[in-house]
């Protein structure tokens, strides 16, 4: 079974509009997924810029999604926990939530993960991308990417 995620905003390897960067709002692009395996037990999402100078800039956190979970609107708030369960982890900016792309210079790859987990991630609210990757071991059953781009205007 394959899983998939995409955007009503830019397609696979297209431009992500300046709404969702540092040049616009700021606010994260609505995504959506097919179906995950069977076993699912939660999902998750990693944004990041492998383009960053130095190293990976990680742009967004998210685990302990409900498996029933197809999409994650525009603008999704930076809450640490939500009701359901979800929560963010603390990305490269050094804050819980979404940060957008925003370049120093040329044009940047940012990459929208979404993984397929066979347990929820016995991860407090605010976890870096190593301690999700670290709690991710041995869990993974499927997982999916988005790439958009983007350089800045300014």
């Amino acid at each position: 079974m394959n899983l998939a995620i995409t955007s009503p905003a830019f397609t696979d390897g297209g431009a992500i509009p300046s709404v969702y960067t540092c040049e616009g709002r700021d606010v994260s692009p609505p995504l959506a997924w097919t179906d995950p395996p069977p076993g699912t037990n939660s999902l998750a999402l990693i944004a990041d810029d492998p383009d960053a100078p130095g190293k990976t800039w990680v742009h967004w956190v998210l685990y302990n999604l409900p498996p029933s979970a197809r999409e994650l609107p525009e603008a999704f708030p930076p809450d640490e926990e939500r009701p359901d369960g979800m929560r963010q982890g603390t990305t490269d900016f050094g804050r819980v939530g979404y940060g957008g792309p925003c370049p120093p210079s040329g044009t940047h790859r940012y990459f929208f993960k979404l993984y397929a987990l066979d347990a929820p991630l016995a991860l407090p609210p605010g976890a870096t991308k190593p301690q999700f990757e670290a709690a991710m071991k041995g869990h993974l059953l499927a997982e999916a990417q988005l790439m958009g781009t983007y350089r800045r205007f300014k």
